[in-house]
């Protein structure tokens, strides 16, 4: 059981306070049988060039990584950014009819679909609900090329389904080497070995696979970042990137720091916020979209020289890039003609 901690929601008029110990929360899921869109078209950072497409079958997340940028999304819905986000989990049941139907009438224009971009795409939940497995399916059946992030090895249930795709990659979001060193960030989160794992059984069955180290938080874990490239290398990675912290509102901020305080000791947190301040030219939070992924400092580029290094020495190629425009093949399932 977790306590309740929210930072206050800026979409409220009104916020409540505890008096005294907040109370535990449980996971609460919810079924969200209004969808009516799922494929959600997104500008993509650099290192994957344009725009991407992405298939979200969940709201929320229970791996609660501390800097996630999607905890926002969370306030859209009138709950709060901190464990709100973790414990009240909303589903949509209708995802994959909705993404047949959209896929008929967009399948001759859809480049590439990510799974995913709000949460998790096989957090526990997909274990019984399987929406994301049903939507691999209806990907198989259009052959549209298809993207995976994710953090959990659950993935691998579905290299059936991945294998029947004529362009597909699997990346794993790996920022810490190590579970002591992941455990203030990412508490919830499958070990970093069992990920390696899971990474080498994907890799075996000829799937394309890469890892990304992401976030780098400042001052904490770019010693990390040798070693992650070697074991994923070692786990048949061939692709690799890096992108730095962002913390993309107030409320991730407010969330983020209070959790540093909580699991990590003092100077140790001052480290972290006075480095990533260097960064972000005096706060916590960068200026701009463009520099979001990117710090302002020579220990930046340091950093981004030690990625550079290892990852030529390692033959990774690099990130995840545009696929190439090609025209597509006729699809399993007929698309709509268009009137004019």
């Amino acid at each position: 059981m977790r306590q309740i901690t929210n930072p206050p929601n800026p979409y409220n008029q009104y916020s409540a306070e505890y008096v005294g110990e907040p109370p535990p929360t449980k996971l609460e899921i919810f079924e969200e049988l209004a969808t009516k869109k799922i494929i959600t078209k997104a500008f993509a950072s650099d290192w994957e060039g344009g725009w991407r497409y992405t298939v979200n079958c969940y709201r929320g997340c229970v791996h609660g990584c501390t800097y996630c940028f999607a905890r926002q999304y969370h306030e859209y819905l009138g709950y709060g950014a901190g464990t709100d986000f973790e414990t009240k989990i909303v589903v949509k049941p209708n995802a994959p009819q909705i993404l047949r139907q959209e896929l008929k009438k967009t399948r001759d224009k859809m480049p590439h679909l990510d799974f995913s971009f709000a949460t998790d795409p096989y957090l526990p939940l997909e274990a019984s609900y399987e929406l994301t497995r049903k939507c691999l399916e209806v990907c198989v059946d259009f052959q549209v090329p298809v993207g995976v992030i994710t953090k959990a090895p659950l993935v691998t249930r579905d290299i059936d389904l991945l294998k029947k795709l004529k362009k597909v990659s699997v990346f794993f979001s790996l920022p810490f080497l190590t579970k002591e060193k992941s455990n203030p960030f990412e508490p919830y989160t499958p070990v970093p070995e069992a990920r390696f794992r899971a990474m080498r059984e994907i890799a075996d069955a000829g799937i394309e696979v890469g890892i990304g180290i992401a976030p780098i938080i400042p001052g904490y874990n770019e010693s990390d970042i040798p070693g992650l490239l070697e074991r994923a290398k070692e786990s048949g990675a061939t692709r690799a990137f890096m992108s730095m912290l962002h913390l993309d509102t107030d409320s991730i901020e407010a969330y983020f720091v209070q959790k540093m305080h909580e699991r990590l000791p003092p100077t140790r947190v001052t480290k972290i916020i006075n480095t990533i301040k260097r960064e972000r030219g005096g706060t916590l939070r960068h200026a701009t979209y463009k520099d979001r992924m990117t710090g302002k400092t020579e220990q930046w580029e340091v950093t981004k020289k030690l990625f550079d290094f290892h990852a030529k020495r390692l033959g990774f190629s690099r990130g995840h890039e545009k696929p190439v425009e090609t025209e597509p093949e006729v699809a399993a399932m007929p698309v709509q003609q268009r009137l004019f």
